[in-house]
């Protein structure tokens, strides 16, 4: 090896694992799972259809619909790299479910749902049916 070339390969090294350091970095610097939409805004949807049946005694829920989307979104999560940690506190912190209470009484209200009436759930709930809506799916009329 040329006098040249060997002491470059200390440089490509160093390089290499310099570059892969900081991929591993910003690999490890991921945004909470509140802000990785995806994730966030499916569980509303979930959060909302649930919203709806526990409101209107004429829809159901669609049980095996909404925990396979939930074991989807789990799964997604880890290939994303959240730890089952990660995925428990976010899913059963108190800040997230007032967050996305709020966000889900926000999307029910600009939809004409007086929160105290179960009876606009219930319309609400019909009309995400028929739409076949992410929220539509995770439903059924009795």
């Amino acid at each position: 090896m040329s006098r040249k070339i060997a002491p470059m390969i200390p440089r490509v090294a160093l390089a290499l694992m310099l570059g892969l350091g900081a991929q591993t970095a910003s690999a490890q610097a991921k945004p909470p799972l509140s802000q990785v939409a995806e994730i966030d805004d499916a569980l509303l949807m979930i959060a909302i259809a649930d919203e709806v049946r526990n409101k209107c005694d004429t829809i159901e829920a669609r049980m095996f619909k909404a925990w396979s989307t939930i074991n989807a979104l789990e799964s997604r999560a880890k290939r994303m790299g959240y730890s089952d940690e990660e995925i428990e506190d976010y899913v059963t912190s108190k800040a997230e479910k007032k967050r996305m209470r709020k966000r889900g009484e926000a999307i029910l209200k600009a939809r004409g749902v007086a929160l105290d009436n179960d009876a606009d759930y219930c319309t609400f709930g019909r009309e995400e049916i028929a739409k076949g809506s992410q929220i539509g799916v995770l439903l059924k009329e009795r």
